[in-house]
């Protein structure tokens, strides 16, 4: 693999993520991210001539074989109320969300 995410790097993205990480789960989390990343260089290094789409998948979706579009239908919950009734702190039938602190980059 070319550059694996070493221990260093993922301990700053884990903290730029405010993420609460044992070593163990620190460990996996980094393995498998590595994993991803190996995976992620094989498949850039399949040789693809130019007339390749980028997002050739070699289904071809005609008219024909693609299904009809689906219309977007809007299918209401019948009882709202009790969806918001199951936060924590409501206003008016609005969800109280907590305020988020943050800090300047």
């Amino acid at each position: 693999m070319i550059e694996p995410i070493l221990p260093d790097l993922f301990n700053h993205l884990v903290q730029l993520a405010a993420l609460e990480l044992s070593p163990e789960e620190s460990e996996y989390l980094r393995r498998e991210l590595n994993n991803q990343l190996k995976a992620i260089h094989e498949l850039e290094a399949i040789p693809l001539g130019a007339e390749t789409p980028a997002a050739y998948h070699g289904v071809p979706y005609t008219v024909d074989t693609s299904p009809p579009i689906r219309q977007d239908e809007w299918h209401p919950y019948p009882d709202p109320d009790e969806i918001v009734a199951q936060a924590p702190e409501t206003d008016d039938g609005y969800i109280i969300v907590p305020e988020i602190p943050h800090t300047e980059l």
